[in-house]
């Protein structure tokens, strides 16, 4: 297979991961009200269901990234798609809370190995001109996941229980699984001597030095941490919120509590990587000013929850605000990578990760813990500040400091290329 062609085999089996990791993860937010009845769960308990995944999912992320980066990148990525399809068939036959919480932590630890390796995989295989369109691409599978699987969830259990949808979720991913064992590759050296340097042994601790020493990194990882949030608690909450507010189905809950804001984030990220993959051939900074202006658009959108209740305006309102993010976003990852030596992209992703979803984690929590006394609504008007503030942080970091942290990322990718002996080189 020719490398062009290669590099997209790749991108579309990790679309269709990224796909089920996803689904997996958020399905179980379309069925809230059926573990209410099957298990008594509370408010707080349906909120630990995220909260226990995205902590255990937390404490393992720089681990995976940093072992990411050194064994081979499908392996790693088919081994967690392969491990977490398995858990998420098991979790089809948890008996009790604790059990299900359980499972769900099991699922975060598995699945912890996936993002970081799948996007330095991604990275890998496409240079400056298509990585964006490609972890946009990328990116979309886990929007088109949530969709797919909350609404598969929803339809499902309605009629007979919340459990298939588990098992069916689980036993697809592991059909993947297979596919992904026989087709997905790393991916050759892209420069001479480039993947030699990439695996060269280093402590995870000074990985992570080397990584915090970047300061516009630091701030992508802030920007991870603070969208994240906004991200995950539209994720555990929304179903609920349209049930609760307009009285619908589970099927139709779970349909429309993931469709206008992943909808949105699919058609964003997807139509995203074109300006941004564009904007970068003049010089890879502009893609943080096309964040900046995207979240600034977008955080208005929100505002919309405090005063208003109507079916329409709120739909229109979050699929906006989620095509506005998807836009932004979808920078933020091959920026990183442009940022930091390509033997440290996994370690870095994995560090956004952690950071990312234990914040998240404490989000969607407050978020149940807000539920009966503040209200769905409230707090997801509250979340405009949080964008807004991402939008002028990225603003200050674009005018002050990013160019120079990517000339000097420049430098360390050479370094870290002529460091390999010559006679090594390919």
């Amino acid at each position: 297979m020719k490398g062009g062609q290669e590099k997209w085999v790749v991108s579309l089996l990790l679309f269709f991961a990224a796909g089920f990791n996803y689904a997996d993860r958020t399905a179980i937010t379309a069925v809230f009200p059926l573990l209410q009845k099957d298990f008594g769960m509370s408010s707080m308990a349906l909120g630990a269901t995220g909260t226990v995944f995205l902590w255990s999912y937390a404490a393992v992320s720089p681990f995976a990234g940093y072992w990411g980066d050194r064994i081979p990148r499908a392996r790693l990525v088919t081994a967690s798609l392969g491990g977490w399809s398995l858990v998420m068939t098991l979790s089809a036959f948890a008996g009790s809370t604790t059990q299900l919480l359980m499972m769900r932590a099991i699922l975060g630890i598995v699945e912890a190995a996936y993002i970081p390796a799948a996007t330095a995989l991604i990275a890998d295989h496409h240079g400056l001109d298509t990585r964006a369109k490609a972890i946009g691409l990328h990116l979309a599978g886990f929007s088109a996941g949530m969709v797919g699987g909350g609404a598969l969830a929803g339809y499902l259990g309605d009629r007979i229980g919340w459990r298939p949808s588990f098992v069916i979720l689980g036993v697809g991913g592991l059909i993947l699984t297979a596919v992904c064992a026989v087709f997905l590759r790393d991916a050759r050296s892209v420069l001479p001597g480039r993947e030699l340097a990439r695996v060269q042994p280093q402590s995870m601790g000074k990985s992570i030095l080397q990584l915090v020493k970047i300061p516009s990194s630091l701030v992508l990882t802030l920007e991870n941490v603070l969208s994240g949030t906004v991200m995950w608690i539209f994720i555990n909450w929304m179903p609920l919120f349209f049930r609760d507010t307009f009285a619908l189905s589970l099927a139709m809950a779970g349909l429309y509590g993931t469709l206008w804001y992943q909808g949105g984030r699919v058609l964003g990220v997807t139509l995203g990587g074109v300006p941004s993959d564009f904007a970068a051939r003049r010089h890879p900074k502009y893609r943080m000013l096309l964040m900046v202006i995207a979240y600034l658009a977008a955080a208005p959108m929100l505002t919309t929850f405090a005063w208003t209740t109507s079916f329409t305006l709120i739909a229109v309102c979050v699929s906006t605000f989620s095509i506005l993010v998807g836009i932004g976003y979808v920078n933020a990852q091959p920026l990183v990578c442009e940022l930091v030596p390509e033997r440290l992209r996994s370690t870095a992703i994995g560090f956004m990760n952690m950071m990312s979803c234990f914040v998240g984690g404490a989000g969607v929590l407050i978020a149940g813990a807000l539920r009966d006394s503040f209200g769905l609504a409230n707090a997801f008007s509250s979340l405009a500040a949080i964008q807004a503030a991402v939008a002028v942080m990225l603003l200050v970091t674009f005018l002050t400091r990013l160019g120079r942290d990517l000339i000097e990322g420049a430098k360390r990718t050479d370094a870290a290329v002529s460091s390999v002996p010559q006679e090594q080189r390919p």
